[in-house]
């Protein structure tokens, strides 16, 4: 027997609800702040992740799906979501339109990682992107977008996560520093550290092992060696910030795990989960489009999981409204009525009513015990005496009573009430 790939899951339809529920919210909230969808290709062209994300990054190394097409071109299935909006911007001259340009999408996303809880191999992220402002605004408002993601969706129990890595004229000397640190705990860090040291230093606050992290809480700190164009851009975020009355702390550790980071970079995540149950993330990457090919052009966005978030709302007991069912179930007694029920069940679905038509041959009874099963609030039943005199049986599933009705006086009252 067939299975799903290992890290991929179906989204069987009592999962739809959640999703509905989160994209309802996150479509309705881009909106107020004035984004607009874009949709990218699944797959890119492979130099794009690797000159974006970064070569010494667990994204490229260890994580992309990479594979030769028939021309012989490098194909890599889409890992993360800015690159391509990025890609797009560029391709479509965006930098024509009134900047900032604000755009969000929802888009599955493949990393060849272990699974667990919440993170899979294909899994599913809502983000949004800012191209073409600098200004510490545009990050207060792109955090604030996120903070109230979380509190739209019923979610509380969440904290906010800041820090400032810098940018290309001071993060040359906080890196040196950092090396030189690290270096003297050179046989406690994993193997892995051991390599980033090298090619990646800024990943070594970033790595998950026990023994890492604990060296990590005394390492130098990014947000102590900013220059100070990056310091007055790090000290009026936080300000506008404390005017939104946003709360945060400072995470000095908090790196994100992608090379095209600057400045602000930020998390929010549960409280009793930590960094590695993060609801969603992102930061400024003020030099990628320049390193894509495009003039320099700061931009900043974030992304979070539909089924990270799907796993924070069950865990929180949020309440999801239910998704809309029909409501009446059309049941035929005899098999002579059937044509006449199935044209009811039309007619009602062309009004926008809902219904669904009893299944096969049943007796009356069965029917009935379908749409209790089903959950449907009324039953309308046609025999041939109602079909002979225009009529139409409408029963009430929860109380059991019943009432025969002209069927052209229901249809009527259908377009002005909810109820029969």
């Amino acid at each position: 027997m067939f299975q799903a790939p290992r890290g991929t899951s179906d989204l069987l339809p009592d999962e739809q609800h959640y999703w509905r529920y989160i994209e309802s919210k996150a479509v309705a909230l881009a909106g107020r702040y004035g984004f607009h969808r874009i949709d990218t290709p699944a797959f890119e062209d492979s130099n794009l992740f690797i000159r974006s994300v970064g070569e010494g990054t667990d994204i490229v190394e260890k994580e992309m799906y990479t594979f030769d097409d028939r021309g012989g071109d490098s194909i890599t299935l889409r890992p993360e979501g800015t690159a391509p909006v990025c890609r797009a911007y560029l391709e479509h001259g965006m930098h024509n339109l009134s900047q900032p340009v604000r755009l969000f999408y929802f888009c599955p996303v493949f990393r060849y990682e272990r699974p667990q809880a919440g993170r899979f191999r294909q899994h599913h992220q809502f983000g949004v992107e800012v191209l073409g402002d600098p200004d510490p605004s545009v990050d207060a408002e792109v955090i604030e977008l996120a903070w109230q993601l979380t509190r739209d969706l019923g979610l509380r129990e969440v904290n906010l996560f800041l820090n400032s890595i810098g940018d290309a004229e001071c993060r040359p000397a906080y890196i040196a520093e950092l090396k030189n640190y690290y270096s003297g705990f050179h046989d406690r860090i994993c193997a892995d550290c051991r390599a980033r040291l090298e090619r990646n230093p800024l990943r070594l606050l970033d790595c998950k092992e026990e023994t890492c992290q604990a060296l990590g809480d005394d390492a130098p700190r990014s947000a102590d060696h900013l220059c100070q164009q990056c310091q007055d851009h790090w000290d009026n975020l936080r300000e506008y910030l404390a005017a939104m009355e946003i709360p945060y702390e400072v995470d000095h550790r908090l790196v994100r795990g992608l090379d095209y980071y600057s400045r602000t970079v930020f998390e929010i995540q549960p409280v009793d989960g930590g960094a590695q149950s993060t609801i969603c993330g992102g930061g400024r990457y003020d030099g990628l489009i320049e390193q894509l090919g495009g003039r320099a052009t700061p931009g900043i966005g974030f992304a979070t999981g539909m089924e990270r978030l799907t796993l924070n709302l069950k865990n929180s007991g949020v309440e999801i409204p239910p998704s809309a069912l029909p409501k009446y179930l059309v049941a035929n007694v005899g098999d002579a009525a059937r044509p006449a029920a199935l044209y009811l069940a039309a007619t009602l679905r062309r009004a926008g009513v809902g219904a669904i038509l009893s299944s096969g041959p049943r007796a009356l009874r069965g029917q009935m015990r379908q749409a209790n099963a089903l959950g449907l609030p009324y039953a309308l039943i046609l025999g041939d005496d109602e079909i002979k005199d225009g009529l139409v049986v409408v029963r009430d599933m929860n109380s059991s009573t019943q009432e025969s009705r002209p069927l052209e006086e229901f249809l009527d009252e259908l377009t002005t009430s909810p109820d029969p």
